[in-house]
């Protein structure tokens, strides 16, 4: 009986490392793999990470905390937001951006009908190089999440890559 107890004990600790490790996908590192990601599909170099671009953004998400219901758009760098009810991981936030890639028709570089794919414009931006995301939970229980990309990319008139 005490070697069953031992057992088990052993397979709920590596049960538990194992889901540490699958963790939120919340790092520095977790952002860049997903964005340089689906730059590489489209051969455009991969973004190095920021530190000043990841504090401005967790100011911004900091201050979203209390309404993440709010839209914003503008600041001085090109700005991806996603915002959930539930909790989103870094990673998930990166994949809906990269999830616009369908609506998104580069030769008339252009969106199809009353489909969004700025997002995903952004993220495979050739000019943009750094990179820096935030997460905050909302008092609502939802999650704001905020990546700030320099130089912006989207200029009219311009494709991403």
């Amino acid at each position: 009986m005490g070697l069953s107890k031992i057992s088990f004990a052993f397979v709920c600790l590596i049960g538990l490392a194992l889901l540490q490790s699958t963790g939120a996908q919340d790092s520095p590192q977790d952002y860049l793999n997903a964005h340089n990601a689906a730059r590489a599909q489209v051969g455009v170099a991969p973004l190095t990470w920021d530190p000043n671009l990841a504090a401005y953004a967790q100011r911004y998400a900091n201050s979203r905390a209390g309404d993440c219901n709010l839209v914003h758009s503008g600041g001085p760098y090109g700005e991806n937001i996603a915002k959930s009810s539930g909790d989103l991981s870094g990673t998930a936030a990166v994949n809906l951006f990269v999830g616009e890639k369908p609506n998104y028709d580069y030769n008339s570089n252009t969106c199809a009908a009353g489909k969004v794919c700025g997002h995903y414009t952004q993220v495979v931006w050739r000019n943009s190089v750094r990179l820096g995301c935030a997460k905050a939970r909302c008092t609502n229980g939802g999650t704001f999440i905020g990546c700030n990309y320099d130089p912006r990319g989207n200029i009219v008139g311009q494709k991403p890559y």
